[in-house]
């Protein structure tokens, strides 16, 4: 039903849609300092196809989130690539199938991973912290407590917590059963820590009413009110060679999102100011109203 109006403060329509679709992005009543944001990004944003990281594009990010954070927001970025980096480490040519050897290169790239984001926020005086969690963790009140509480130290602390999974104790992602991938997992982030929006940042720009790669003529829905059969069938399988994630682990995890409330942005992760862009009120990418 209509959300009370204590929840919407404005609306601001997006420019240049032609006046005709619905608004895309949605105030809360608090104010803009107070939002909480969990921004997602995959292997492909993160890595070029040999795995080795795109570092321009991980200081862009960076530096976006600082400055979001700096703004008076507060940033949890929940990341992948682990597995990716650690085969470029490596120098490995293709992803393991053996789940014991992705065990071992997630290790190996996480490291690498905290490193990598250490350098590069600590560039722009901001502190973040590394929090490694498993799906049973989330599902257990006594356990999902201690994370709330950590979420929650952090965030006032002013440091922006970094989140995986923790492959070398779960291994539901590397094999495809549930958390199953970083994009449930940002859910249950967001849901955890009472986010205000979760932005997922991906290989492609919001979601179509058919496969853009295919067909020229596909159209990018600028938002979704409800998510049926329809919609999920409109997401194919998983994407890229280094990653584990398609189309259709977004839409789930919009949906997981969606019953917490929390309204979630598909949008491309080429370009990391495209989070600025969002809150400037542009329509890009795509929403799930909650």
């Amino acid at each position: 039903g209509p959300a009370p109006s204590s929840t919407i403060e404005t609306i601001k329509l997006p420019k240049n849609t032609g006046g005709h679709s619905p608004p895309s992005v949605l105030q809360r009543s608090l104010p803009m300092e107070n939002k909480r944001i969990v921004v997602k990004i995959g292997t492909s944003t993160l890595t070029y196809e040999n795995g080795k990281m795109n570092l321009r594009r991980i200081d862009k990010l960076c530096r976006t989130l600082c400055d979001l954070q700096n703004g008076g927001r507060r940033i949890v970025l929940v990341t992948s690539g682990a597995i990716g980096v650690g085969m470029g480490k490596l120098g490995l040519p293709e992803r393991p199938d053996d789940t014991a050897k992705k065990q071992a290169l997630a290790a190996i790239g996480q490291c690498e991973l905290m490193f990598a984001y250490d350098k590069f926020f600590g560039e722009y005086h901001q502190n973040v912290a590394q929090v490694l969690l498993t799906a049973d963790v989330t599902s257990q009140p006594i356990s999902r407590r201690n994370v709330e509480n950590t979420f929650r130290e952090l965030l006032d602390m002013n440091v922006i917590p970094i989140v995986n999974e923790n492959d070398t104790v779960a291994v539901d992602e590397l094999e495809g059963r549930n958390f199953g991938d970083n994009d449930t997992l940002s859910a249950i982030v967001a849901s955890i820590i009472n986010a205000d929006v979760l932005m997922i940042l991906t290989d492609i720009d919001g979601v179509y009413d058919k496969n853009p790669k295919a067909y020229p003529d596909a159209k990018r829905l600028s938002v979704i009110e409800k998510i049926d059969d329809e919609v999920r069938a409109m997401a194919g399988g998983a994407g890229s060679a280094r990653g584990t994630g398609g189309m259709a682990t977004k839409i789930r995890a919009a949906e997981i999102a969606g019953r917490a409330n929390i309204p979630t942005y598909i949008l491309s992760g080429e370009d990391p100011e495209n989070l600025y862009r969002i809150f400037d009120g542009e329509d890009i990418g795509t929403v799930f109203m909650p």
